[in-house]
């Protein structure tokens, strides 16, 4: 076990998302997770039913405990809920880890579900706040299209958008390209001032729920064991792929991946 990953999200009851499949994906890449959980959500693999948030008091202070005792040689934010939750999400890492590496997922709607898990009043908290303190951030289209206030329907868009995050202060991003029509998959990372480009063939599969939780996290493990941020990109894109393609098919809804596919019994 290296590395050690300090993951400030919500949790998910269905166990696809959220913490849950953050501590596995942590674990998968062979790293320590521990967490600071900022809401507890009703979910399963049909939707967030439900959500309560956690006092903004507590998770400071379980962000300090674990950082007073344990430490962290990475840290990756998902679901915050609200303006007060990633202000003061925000000012802790400013005061008490401000050179660990961040990979901030700007989670904001559940694939399926009523329930925001960003508030909108809270947007311009992540884009202003959260967003310049992104060792990597990783958007989907939709969620970058709400920080970059554009629509992001193309490649040239994501491209475009990019450009425009890493304006705002982020030092890498993470176009995810899964909401592209077609047949083909394209991710592209940014950073210092070039493009690379990730294209594969689609995985025809209805098991994606947490493909953004266990990316990021599988790439902030990768930073937390030292890895160059293209090297674990490349690891955590791999991973994730994998894991979707022995997915179990638990659920009757969008089912979860099988995060432990790295683990080999016998």
């Amino acid at each position: 076990m290296k590395g050690r990953v300090l993951i400030i999200a919500g949790s998910d009851s269905g166990g696809g998302a959220g913490i849950q499949a953050d501590i596995k994906a942590v674990t998968a890449m062979a790293g320590f997770a521990a967490t600071a959980i900022t809401a507890l959500t009703a979910q399963n693999t049909k939707g967030v039913h439900g959500v309560v948030p956690v006092d903004p008091a507590f998770i400071l202070q379980q962000i300090e405990v674990v950082l007073d005792d344990i430490g962290a040689d990475a840290l990756k934010t998902g679901m915050l809920h609200s303006t007060e939750v990633i202000r003061t999400v925000a000012d802790a890492i400013a005061r008490r880890a401000p050179l660990t590496p961040l990979v901030v997922d700007p989670v904001m709607v559940a694939s399926k579900g009523a329930h925001r898990l960003l508030l909108s009043d809270a947007e311009a908290a992540m884009r202003d706040v959260l967003l310049p303190m992104a060792t990597v951030l990783t958007p989907n289209l939709p969620e970058a299209e709400v920080l970059a206030g554009f629509p992001v329907r193309r490649e040239a868009d994501m491209r475009r958008a990019a450009e425009h995050l890493a304006r705002l202060g982020a030092k890498a991003i993470l176009m995810k390209g899964g909401h592209l029509e077609g047949d083909r998959v394209i991710d592209l990372l940014f950073h210092d001032g070039r493009f690379e480009r990730f294209e594969e063939a689609r995985i025809q599969s209805r098991n994606t729920h947490g493909t953004g939780c266990t990316l990021a996290s599988a790439i902030a493990a990768g930073l937390a064991q030292k890895m160059s941020l293209r090297d674990a990109v490349v690891r955590a894109r791999t991973y994730v792929r994998q894991a979707i393609a022995a997915a179990p098919g638990y659920g009757g809804g969008l089912g979860p991946l099988d995060h432990a596919v790295t683990v080999r019994s016998g």
